[in-house]
């Protein structure tokens, strides 16, 4: 009885062992999580304007064109590393949607981060409850996804955007 006290938390350990080497072998990347969306149709959403609670957007006005979504707050400090990249990104493809949903953040700070550090987004929504993030499987800020012109999820990347994640995943896409 007592070799088997002994025993058993060592072929626990050892199973875990197992089970994170073949984790670490398998070469998945943390920032790629697999997403059930991902190349299914855009989930239906919709949402107001940041500036005027009177204009929205839905799934229905960004239709036939390619669009990149990100999911973004004022508080979120990756958020704001990967901001100016939407700059390059718009002057590059002028025909590409930028739609940032503000998630759930407070109106008056979405508007003093945007009025201080640019407004990159063709139109800003508002996420104030955060259902819209549920509905495309939002795990943290930023998130951004890739829509193309069928309405079908084709890019999803978890984290700040950089130069060199634009260039080698997105922009191949576009």
């Amino acid at each position: 009885m007592r070799k088997l006290i002994i025993l058993t938390p060592l072929v626990i350990l050892f199973i875990i062992s197992i089970f994170l080497l073949i984790y670490l072998l398998s070469n998945k990347d943390p920032n790629k999580p697999p997403s059930v969306l991902l190349n299914k149709n855009v989930p239906n959403f919709e949402s107001n304007s940041l500036y005027n609670p009177k204009i929205y957007i839905n799934y229905e006005k960004v239709k036939n064109k390619k669009v990149l979504i990100n999911f973004f707050a004022s508080w979120c400090l990756p958020c704001k590393v990967e901001h100016p990249l939407f700059f390059e990104l718009s002057k590059r493809y002028p025909d590409l949607f930028i739609l940032g949903f503000n998630h759930k953040d407070k109106i008056e700070d979405a508007k003093k981060y945007l009025l201080e550090d640019g407004n990159p987004y063709n139109f800003v929504g508002v996420d104030k409850d955060g259902m819209i993030a549920l509905e495309f499987g939002v795990f943290g800020l930023p998130e951004t996804f890739l829509i193309n012109e069928n309405g079908k999820i084709i890019y999803k990347f978890m984290g700040p955007l950089t130069k060199e994640i634009i260039l080698n995943e997105i922009e191949p896409l576009l």
